[in-house]
């Protein structure tokens, strides 16, 4: 299963080590590929990869590429989780209904 989560959730209000404990997660306990959903994918590259942000990152795709659960801004596609940041207060919360979605 392929998680994609759209690249404003990389970008502040997101804290970007809660984004980091997210792809850790799905990446090491549920097993998920993930990639970054982006129309601009050298932009985000440059903002999160110096992060150690790619680091569970399969690929950067191009918005409606690619199959899987969605963790978007708004629902454009029927698997979504949506959310508006990645935080400690959230977190949780996302990784329950990422495991819910992918099972």
């Amino acid at each position: 299963m392929t998680l994609i989560i759209r690249d404003q959730l990389t970008c502040p209000p997101t804290w970007f080590l809660s984004y980091r404990d997210l792809t850790l997660y799905c990446h090491i306990m549920l097993r998920l590929e993930i990639v970054i959903e982006s129309a601009e994918p050298d932009l985000y590259y440059r903002w999160i990869e110096p992060k150690g942000g790619m680091d569970f990152i399969e690929d950067i795709v191009r918005p409606g590429s690619e199959p899987g659960v969605h963790l978007d801004t708004a629902r454009h596609f029927p698997s979504t989780i949506i959310t508006d940041r990645i935080t400690p207060d959230n977190v949780h919360r996302l990784i329950a209904s990422i495991r819910t979605m992918a099972a």
